[in-house]
């Protein structure tokens, strides 16, 4: 234990010498350093330094600083700035640094609820980045997606902010809104997403049987792989069994991952022949292979469903599926995040979370940056993946922007035929907007209000959560019954 403490703190004390240097070696200051007995410093030597001649080196970086600075600075500020600084040379979005609050925030967001938008955030290229938002949460439901970068919150630029202060700015009480403006990859418009915060509950496992041709098929979505997700999923899948399914559906879309141990449990029930679920390679290149204890396959096929949402977790589970069980996976590609990270507490309540491993698929391979294929492609309808409409003055004709792509997407999606989808406001989007706006019984203009945007953006949501316009889903039912109509 003492020397893991001990260890803790050359790391806290190398990361501070690491960013004293970088100050003091700043070609913009003054060019002549003054030492703290006022003497001018040696050139910089070219020769690797020692351990103890590094922690000598930080000493002196830090009794300059502390004494000579022109403004006080706290040795907190300094500590806390020089491991921020360490792991921003990283370059990994997945490792941070969490002070008290924010660590607290974090184990809180990994119990039975709390208060918030419901998305996973990283930093990504210095901006703060949607990773995925949690189903049907407030995020979701306000059109976020992975990879949107948020550039300003409130209307309040966070560039500089570090992730979990970023964070502290989203989260808030219940039923307050935040707007998110954000950058999106294809738009060439910042986005602004208002979003209304509410209590998120972690229910990480739900379970139900659809009835389709005579057959059951059970489907268990999993939201996030928490301290109880295996425990909940298998007792789901045992009532699931007691009822006689013919066949069963794991969705992981929209789900960000979580513990490992909750992904390796859940394999260990559905991976069948003693097959590989995951293996975890270390910076030397050793791994360990985690293999299922399930002998027999079960006595139903199995069908897993991603997009490009699933991450980490989700993501082994579904290599899983596909490599160790040979089971289908249907949906997107998704995220690509092949890193496991555990959180080191530093002593005062802060807590480092960093990347220790790299987890290989049941076949060995690596998915950072690539994510797991599936093996049946299918896209959700094009309004599934549409900007919100936030209007503040009506869209007219001869206007061109990614709102109108997005209410032309839509008014199609609706069966409104706008002809085009490039963002264009011309003749034939006129005659589709004054069409929806006669069925809905609106002013009829043909322009686009904010009232007539309102209303096209809840029908669109209605559409979205009605089960049979979920392409995923009811491909992955058909495949499934296929699957048990040919096992039988």
């Amino acid at each position: 234990m003492k020397r893991k403490q001990s260890l803790i703190v050359c790391v806290a004390l190398v990361a501070l010498g690491a960013y004293l240097f970088f100050f003091l070696s700043d070609q913009g200051g003054m060019s002549n350093a003054v030492s703290p007995t006022g003497g001018s410093e040696e050139a910089a030597s070219s020769v690797e330094l020692t351990d103890k001649e590094l922690l000598e080196k930080f000493e002196k970086a830090l009794t300059i600083i502390q004494e000579q600075y022109v403004e006080e600075v706290s040795d907190q500020q300094l500590i806390e700035g020089a491991i921020e600084g360490m792991l921003r040379t990283l370059e990994d979005p997945y490792s941070v640094y969490m002070d008290q609050e924010t660590a607290n925030q974090f184990v809180e967001s990994l119990g039975s609820h709390f208060e918030g938008i419901g998305a996973e955030v990283s930093m990504t290229d210095g901006k703060v980045t949607i990773v995925a938002p949690f189903r049907e949460s407030p995020a979701e439901r306000a059109g976020l997606q992975p990879n949107d970068k948020i550039i300003e919150i409130d209307g309040e630029s966070i560039e500089g902010l570090s992730l979990y202060e970023a964070v502290l700015k989203i989260r808030g009480e219940q039923g307050t809104t935040v707007r998110l403006t954000i950058e999106r990859a294809g738009s060439s418009e910042l986005i602004e997403v208002p979003v209304e915060r509410d209590e998120i509950p972690i229910e990480t496992v739900r379970s139900e049987i659809i009835e389709q041709n005579g057959k059951k098929v059970g489907l268990l979505e999993i939201t996030s792989f928490s301290e109880d997700t295996a425990e909940r999923f298998k007792e789901s899948l045992s009532s699931l069994e007691a009822e006689g399914i013919d066949g069963l559906l794991i969705d992981v879309r929209g789900n960000p991952g979580g513990y490992l141990d909750a992904v390796e449990e859940i394999g260990d029930l559905v991976i069948p022949n003693e097959q590989p679920i995951v293996q975890i390679e270390n910076r030397n290149g050793e791994k360990v292979r985690y293999v299922s204890s399930l002998k027999e396959p079960k006595p139903y096929p199995i069908v897993g469903i991603t997009d490009g949402a699933s991450a980490s977790a989700s993501e082994i589970l579904a290599a899983a599926l596909i490599e160790g069980g040979g089971y289908d996976v249907v949906g997107e590609t998704t995220f690509g995040k092949g890193t496991v990270q555990q959180t080191i507490r530093l002593g005062d309540g802060s807590e480092l979370k960093l990347s220790l491993f790299r987890w290989l698929t049941s076949d060995g391979n690596d998915i950072n940056g690539e994510g797991v294929k599936p093996t049946v492609e299918v896209r959700q309808p094009d309004y599934f993946y549409t900007t919100p409409l936030t209007l503040e003055e009506p869209l007219t004709a001869d206007m061109m922007n990614e709102q109108i792509k997005s209410a032309q997407i839509m008014l199609k999606g609706l069966g409104f035929e706008t002809g085009r989808t490039d963002g264009y406001f011309d003749g034939q989007t006129k005659q589709a907007v004054l069409a929806f706006q006669q069925t809905h019984e609106l002013e009829a203009t043909g322009d686009l209000t904010k009232e007539t945007a309102d209303l096209l953006q809840q029908q669109i949501l209605e559409n979205v959560r009605e089960r049979e316009n979920d392409r995923q889903l009811q491909t992955a039912i058909e495949l499934v019954l296929e699957q048990a109509g040919t096992s039988r």
